[in-house]
Order: C-alpha cells, then sequence, then structure tokens
C-alpha cells in the first residue's frame, strides 16, 4: 500500500481521500475541526451519495486528522485539495491555501512529494517549484461534478497526470488502480499543459452553456418553441442532445472562475471566444431578470439557491446574480432553501414554510422543475426545457 495524505476535505479532496482508502493507506486533514468529528463519525458534510455510501463502509484505510505535522509525516503522497477562488480585483486565482501547505510540510520533511489537485492558473507549478525551491510537485487536474465527485472519480472520463515520468506513471496508476473502470485512458503531460487541459476543458463546457443559453434567450424573446430547436439542433451527432437543458447561466464553483481565469491567462494574446463567454453569462443573468421583472411582481419568491439536482453547494450559484438585479429594481425577494437555517441570505428572508413561500409570491423562480411546485406552476418561471439537469 501506498500513503497517502490528503489536505482538504470539500468535493475534490474527500472523494480523493475515500478512492484511494480502497487500496491504499490515506490520512485526511483538513483545518475545520467540526467537520473531521463528523467524518470520523461517519457522517458526510457533502451532499454526495456515494460519500455516504463510502463513509459507511468498515473496510477502507482512511483516518481522518486535526494534525497538520502528522498527516505530512505520514505520507508517501501529499494531495493538495484546498480552495483556490477567484480574485477579481487580481484577476488570477488566490492560490495561498496551496502554497501555505507546501511551505509548511516543506518546513517539517524536505523531501515531501506534492500532488496538486486544486485548480490553479496556466504555469503555477513550474512557478511555484522556482519559488519555493523543490521539483517534488506535480499538477494532477480534477473533472468533477457537484454532487457527483467520487463518482466520477470511481467512473473517471480521463486521468491526466502534470509529470512525464516514472513518478507520473505512479500516480496515475495508483489513481487508476483505485477507480471501478479500469479502461479508463490515462495521459502523461508537462505540468503546464495539464493546467491548460482543466481550464480549457471547463471553458469548453460553459462556453456550451452559454450556447444553448442564448439560444433559449433567442427562441423565448421570438416567441419560438425552445424545444424544438434544442432537439432538432442535437440531432447532428457532432453537437448530440447531451448538456443542453437551459439554465439561468452556468454557476457553481468551477466554472465561473475558471473562465475567468483562463481569460485571464490570454492577456496579450489574440482571441475573441473565451471574452466572449464569460459575457454570455452576464447577459443571460440580464435576460432572465428582465423576463421576471416584466411579470411586474410585488414578491419574487427563489426556490432553491442551488443550481443542480443532489447538490446542496450554492456558491456562486447564477441565481444570486439574478436575485441582485432584481433587488436593485426594488422587488422584494424571498427564498425557500431548506438547507439554510439562518433567517436571511444577503438581506432577502428565508422561507422555512415551504406552503407559506408559494402563497407569498408572485413569481417563483426556479432554475429546474420539480414536482412539488406543480400545484403553482401558473407562478413558475423557468427555463427548464427538458426537465433534467
Amino acid at each position: 500500500m501506498t500513503k497517502v495524505s490528503v489536505f482538504g476535505l470539500g468535493y475534490v479532496g474527500l472523494a480523493n481521500a475515500l478512492l484511494l482508502s480502497q487500496n491504499e493507506q490515506v490520512k485526511a486533514y483538513d483545518i475545520v475541526d467540526t467537520k473531521i468529528e463528523s467524518l470520523r463519525k461517519g457522517i458526510s458534510p457533502l451532499e454526495d451519495k456515494e460519500v455516504h455510501e463510502f463513509l459507511e463502509r468498515d473496510d477502507l484505510n482512511i483516518e481522518f486528522t486535526k494534525d497538520f505535522a502528522d498527516a505530512v509525516k505520514f505520507g508517501d503522497f501529499l494531495i493538495i485539495a484546498t480552495p483556490t477562488d477567484y480574485d477579481e480585483k487580481k484577476n488570477y486565482f488566490n492560490t495561498t491555501t496551496v502554497e501555505d501547505v507546501i511551505e509548511k510540510a516543506l518546513a517539517i520533511r524536505s523531501d515531501a512529494t506534492f500532488i496538486i489537485k486544486s485548480t490553479v492558473p496556466v504555469g503555477y507549478t513550474e512557478q511555484v517549484k522556482k519559488k519555493l525551491k523543490t521539483d517534488n510537485i506535480i499538477f494532477s487536474p480534477e473533472f468533477l461534478r457537484e454532487g457527483k465527485a467520487l463518482y466520477d472519480n470511481l467512473h473517471p472520463s480521463r486521468i491526466v497526470v502534470g509529470e512525464c515520468s516514472e513518478r507520473g506513471q505512479k500516480v496515475a496508476d495508483m489513481l487508476k488502480e483505485n477507480a471501478f473502470d479500469k479502461e479508463v485512458k490515462v495521459l502523461l503531460t508537462h505540468s503546464t499543459e495539464a493546467e491548460a487541459i482543466k481550464l480549457f476543458s471547463n471553458t469548453y463546457l460553459a462556453l456550451r452553456v452559454a450556447y444553448f443559453n442564448e439560444l433559449d434567450t433567442y427562441a423565448e424573446s421570438r416567441g419560438l418553441d425552445s424545444r424544438q430547436i434544442i432537439e432538432g439542433v442535437g440531432l447532428d451527432p457532432r453537437i448530440g442532445s447531451h448538456y443542453n437543458n437551459p439554465s439561468f447561466g452556468y454557476g457553481g464553483y468551477c466554472l465561473p472562475k475558471d473562465t475567468k481565469q483562463l481569460r485571464a491567462n490570454f492577456e496579450n494574446i489574440p482571441s475573441n471566444i473565451i471574452g466572449a463567454i464569460v459575457d454570455a453569462n452576464t447577459t443571460r443573468k440580464d435576460f432572465i431578470a428582465e423576463q421576471i421583472l416584466a411579470k411586474k411582481p410585488d414578491v419574487v419568491g427563489i426556490y432553491r439557491l442551488t443550481m443542480k439536482a443532489n447538490s446542496d453547494n450554492f456558491r456562486y450559484s447564477s441565481i444570486q446574480g439574478i436575485m441582485k438585479r432584481i433587488k436593485a429594481k426594488g422587488i422584494e425577494v424571498v427564498v425557500y432553501e431548506p438547507t439554510l437555517h439562518e433567517e436571511t441570505f444577503y438581506n432577502s428572508r428565508i422561507i422555512k414554510d415551504f406552503d407559506e413561500f408559494k402563497s407569498l409570491s408572485d413569481v417563483i423562480v426556479a432554475n429546474r422543475m420539480e414536482p412539488v411546485l406543480t400545484d403553482v406552476e401558473k407562478k413558475i418561471y423557468t427555463r427548464d426545457i427538458f426537465k433534467r439537469d
């Protein structure tokens, strides 16, 4: 068994820790003590079916720890999966958490080998290796969906490791051997190319969301049937009928920040498409807000802040931008979000009683239609054409 330590137990870190604990020995560390306590009791901090199931197993080789030094000393490989949020002012990912872990770990043991799973700017790994004077840093991107993080690790679309070496192959083999799908394609690249693969992949997904949203904007503006158009377009096998259900814009933790970071990486490089993808998301939110305001409501109800099924994460969800636009026009906005225990969300009242929420709202905004809303269907504003995704 290879000994692996994981730092940061969000979607990426916890999914990797549980994946590898099937055949490796894993120590998983997080700075949030309550999270560690919950995980020790088998309670998942995430809404993820496979994570829940794995935490109920008693055959995994995993220990959750609050001791940073102990985790550093334990691992042959140290996986870093700390958050790297996008800094709007600097036009750059805030990679401080990644560097903090590496610097503190190197002070404990200089031979530590790091695998960065956090998303970073193109060229970051080479820069940090020079800055911290170590060659023991490998970047290996993640391609995970919220609510499906462990599933996507068990059934990966591909495994990419940013080091063309025997050590890089060992990392790839370790990830592959713990996956359920053994025929997964493995790609060893240079670190900068691996970083680019991550950002260009997510930006393409954002492009696809933005494209079908723009098609839907056109159809709604002209009184056309969006579904018929999208179905006809998707019959071309080069386009396909996947990932094409209109929404309020792309949101979530990855796509907004990754597209902006890639745009920043294009500084001084001739381009049109990447910047347009970022702009298209803003335009879509403007349009959705205008369509809601055109109904002249006194109270707008937001049904769920989460934008995806089986997700409890509403950081950067597209609905927040729409809420801001509606409130800026003086319209009251109330929220129904059962995962929140607070009384307000960004100064909007949270209505805990679902019947009260439905009665109070003149228009109910729902990114995805659900059966519980059928009795107030006439109040609903949604662009959920295919009732999925």
